[in-house]
């Protein structure tokens, strides 16, 4: 059985061993190989990752998917205007996928983000993300434009996709 919860400080190692291959499994072929390191290390290193457990101005914190206490998924996210949300992380354990995680995770998210007065949930998902596009569309999320990936240095132009849905 799955459990949906707020991470901890005992969930640290698994959110970064699940989001970094979670982001390797997702980006290969679409993304190099320099590109999906440096943004693992950049952003699911331990101490990052600690940090950013609790909710702070839009920011609402880690929440985890556990079996047997060991973290298959995570998600995270926060509100970026009065009743506008984001969501800016998700990612299981690559062979988890097709399980429904996802989705419990996402619900779990989006529940705090309705609490906190989100009536619009926005995502930003790689051009060519043959995984994570489909997921999103399944939920209702439509597609809005098109920017420059967050995560770009000089020299690199992926594009992300602006996906927006009403909750």
């Amino acid at each position: 059985m799955i459990d949906i919860r707020r991470a901890s400080a005992e969930h640290v190692a698994g959110i970064s061993k699940v989001c970094s291959e979670g982001c390797i499994d997702t980006y290969k072929g679409i993304r190099s190989h320099e590109n999906i390191i440096r943004n693992n290390q950049t952003f699911y290193n331990h101490d990052r990752i600690c940090r950013e457990l609790t909710e702070t101005e839009g920011w609402d914190g880690y929440v985890v998917a556990l079996e047997n206490g060991v973290v298959v998924g995570a998600i995270g996210g926060g509100m970026t205007d009065l009743h506008k949300s984001e969501i800016y992380v998700l990612y299981l354990d690559p062979n988890r996928r097709g399980e429904g995680i996802g989705t419990q995770l996402l619900c779990y998210l989006t529940n705090i983000q309705i609490q906190k007065g989100s009536n619009e949930q926005w995502v930003s998902v790689q051009k060519g993300n043959d995984k994570g596009i489909p997921f999103y569309e399944a939920r209702g999320f439509t597609k809005d434009s098109a920017k420059l990936a967050y995560s770009n240095v000089p020299g690199e132009d992926y594009v992300s996709l602006r996906m927006v849905r009403e909750i």
